[in-house]
């Protein structure tokens, strides 16, 4: 469950640099009794004149105070100049509306304190105060100047934040949406808005769930018995979560079944090698 805070403290920093990918905007209110849209969301954005990747990058979430908590991955994304890259997060079961074709859906999430992950679901931003960050690596961000970051974002009475100030609180109807574009400074580049999700195009992930095999790769891409059912002779099958961890492999036989009973349900992006190429599908494990 989100937490309300009522509590306030003070700490500024200066980032070392003007990120060309940035959090664009964040909603905490996901699935709350009252809200609209079902799950939290982070956005980020190209905002220079050319293409930019991220390569085992992360986010990091954290509370009004103390040390960040949580992470996941980021698959390895190229963003179009001017493009957005949607991250689908954790929810509270409530609300109507679902996001639209998220580019991201998290489904793992891991504990810096070494605890198991949470599977089934994102990261609970806390609803009014808590901090995020876009981090180079896994290493636990510590502070706004932390030479991982690439970006970061205190809201609300968060303790920690870039520039003079943290950015506003969100709430079940409003996110933050930045309106400036990088002056490292939380309280002047983030106002309080209406949500505007909006999934990016043109993104191309490594693992690439769009392009569909020219082969008969996997026969039963809706998996309702916790078998999936291949067509043909597959060497190296990887399945990735969609927040891109390798959560299994094999090498299988044409008309043969691969048991992902331990998997939890959700979407997972298989790849593998037929006849010397590379193919990949999307599947949804009910």
């Amino acid at each position: 469950m989100k937490k309300f805070f009522t509590f306030a403290g003070l700490m500024s920093s200066v980032a070392f640099f003007n990120a060309q990918i940035v959090i664009n905007e964040i909603y905490t209110g996901g699935g709350i009794l009252g809200a609209t849209i079902t799950h939290d969301f982070i956005e980020l954005k190209n905002i220079g004149s050319s293409a930019a990747t991220l390569t085992g990058a992360t986010l990091q979430y954290g509370p009004i105070n103390g040390a960040f908590t949580q992470y996941h991955t980021i698959p390895t994304v190229t963003i179009p100049a001017g493009q957005t890259f949607l991250i689908q997060e954790g929810g509270d079961g409530g609300g109507i509306i679902n996001l639209l074709n998220p580019n991201l859906v998290v489904n793992a999430v891991l504990n810096f304190d070494g605890s198991g992950p949470v599977i089934g679901l994102g990261i609970g931003l806390a609803l009014t105060s808590g901090k995020v960050a876009l981090a180079s690596n896994a290493t636990q961000v510590t502070g706004p100047a932390a030479s991982n970051v690439i970006d970061f974002v205190g809201y609300g009475l968060a303790t920690q934040y870039e520039g003079s100030g943290a950015a506003p609180s969100p709430s079940i109807l409003n996110s933050i949406t930045r309106i400036s574009a990088d002056t490292n400074n939380n309280n002047a580049d983030f106002t309080i808005s209406l949500p505007t999700p909006q999934a990016g195009t043109g993104v191309t992930l490594a693992v690439n769930e769009g392009q569909k095999s020219q082969y008969q790769f996997i026969k039963n891409t809706l998996v309702k018995n916790n078998e999936l059912l291949f067509g043909s002779d597959v060497k190296d099958v990887k399945i990735y979560s969609m927040s891109g961890q390798l959560v299994k492999t094999a090498n299988v036989k044409g008309n043969s079944t691969l048991n992902i009973a331990d998997l939890p349900k959700g979407n997972y992006i298989i790849t593998g090698t037929v006849n010397n190429k590379n193919v990949t599908e999307r599947v949804l494990k009910q």
